[in-house]
């Protein structure tokens, strides 16, 4: 009989979180939620806590700190508050699998808390990699901590790689919905709202990962990404636009040959995923039909009406904390954006603005990566001014 996992969920408010507590409950024999954190979602923290009963929760917003202590007192559930409770709190002797599905810059501290405590880590946090991917795949070399890939693309190429050389990839094709604005003409793109954005075709994710996919910053940041997880440099991974997100990404092997991983655009599945290895989950959810799918099309993303992704591979490129300026600043613009203070267009003139004003450190450290980050939002902040 497999003995039940703990997992610890950074994160669980989010839409990734919200989607792991479903896996939890699909396999209650399984998985136990052992911690939960959120950063303000006080009500929602509190309404899982209660179902789901972890022994810990934290509220990253200290302020609201006496709000879910009240709400759980009697329950068991031990409430702890700030970032850095969440960092002592993934290292717990108890907890088995960290799932870092925290946004943005917030989840490089416990994910190096993870790794240095030798915890399995399901990395839904991508810019954790993108921020330090070479601190971090440093870190993975003396731990015995081994990262799965969570989202979509990168666990399509996880699927694909299993059983093969690394060694024989030619190159990795990372596939991307296009946003809501692939076919929009770039004149009009001055004029889009937030809540234009926030209208994406295929995948029902959060605010801030939605203005990403819109402006295909994401995509840029899961090059970077992949870069670290599978050693693949940046100028052999590939963007192509594949608006019915079926095939979630390929791989081309030097003999020629391309495998390729396919499922429905359901987060579900690369979550039940990476939390089933080395195994797989049977499951009667999320089945498809290829023959509802029978034309699949492609095409090359357009570079000068989402000069994002150039900036992330000129980041990846550079290297060194290149790659953590380009996320500080776009964490900045994309909440300026959704404040409706900057225009669409605005997010990638700030970004780019802020990696030509911060100094570039070629060989950061870790104080370096967060100085560079403050000093980016510090910069970023000013441009809109």
């Amino acid at each position: 009989m497999e003995t039940k996992r703990n997992i610890a969920i950074l994160g669980s408010t989010g839409s990734i979180g919200r989607q792991t507590l479903d896996i939890v409950a699909e396999y209650p024999h399984l998985f136990h939620a052992s911690l939960l954190t959120a950063h303000s979602s006080a009500e929602l923290l509190i309404e899982q806590a209660l179902r789901y009963r972890p022994e810990r929760v934290v509220i990253a917003n200290e302020r609201l700190y006496d709000t879910v202590k009240e709400a759980l007192a009697g329950s068991g559930v031990v409430v702890l508050a700030g970032h850095e409770a969440i960092v002592q709190a993934v290292v717990a002797d108890d907890i088995d699998t960290v799932v870092t599905a925290m946004v943005g810059y917030s989840g490089l501290a416990p994910t190096i808390a993870a790794i240095k405590a030798g915890k399995k880590i399901a990395l839904a946090n991508k810019e954790t990699l993108v921020v330090a991917g070479e601190l971090i795949t440093g870190l993975l070399v003396t731990s015995p901590s081994v990262i799965y890939p969570v989202d979509s693309e990168h666990g399509a190429f996880y699927q694909c790689l299993v059983g093969e050389d690394c060694g024989n990839v030619s190159k990795l094709i990372l596939t991307a919905s296009g946003g809501p604005f692939r076919a929009t003409p770039r004149e009009e793109l001055a004029t889009v709202t937030a809540a234009d954005a926030l209208r994406h075709p295929n995948w029902d994710m959060g605010a801030k990962i939605t203005i990403d996919s819109a402006t295909m910053m994401n995509k840029g940041f899961e090059m970077i990404e992949a870069k670290w997880l599978f050693g693949v440099p940046h100028d052999r991974i590939e963007i192509v636009v594949h608006p019915q997100s079926i095939v979630h990404s390929m791989v081309e092997f030097v003999d020629g040959s391309v495998k390729a991983q396919l499922g429905l655009p359901d987060m579900h599945l690369p979550i039940r995923y990476a939390l089933g290895l080395p195994g797989r989950l049977a499951t009667d959810s999320y089945r498809m039909s290829v023959t509802d799918y029978a034309t699949l099309t492609f095409e090359r993303p357009d570079f000068d009406k989402f000069p994002l992704l150039g900036i992330a591979y000129e980041a990846a490129a550079r290297g060194g904390n290149a790659a953590c300026i380009v996320n500080a600043a776009n964490e900045v613009a994309v909440a300026a954006f959704l404040r409706d203070e900057i225009g669409f267009l605005d997010i990638a003139r700030m970004v780019e603005f802020t990696l030509a004003s911060v100094p570039f450190i070629g060989n950061p450290s870790y104080d370096d990566y967060v100085n560079t980050n403050e000093e980016a939002r510090r910069v970023a902040a000013s441009y809109i001014k």
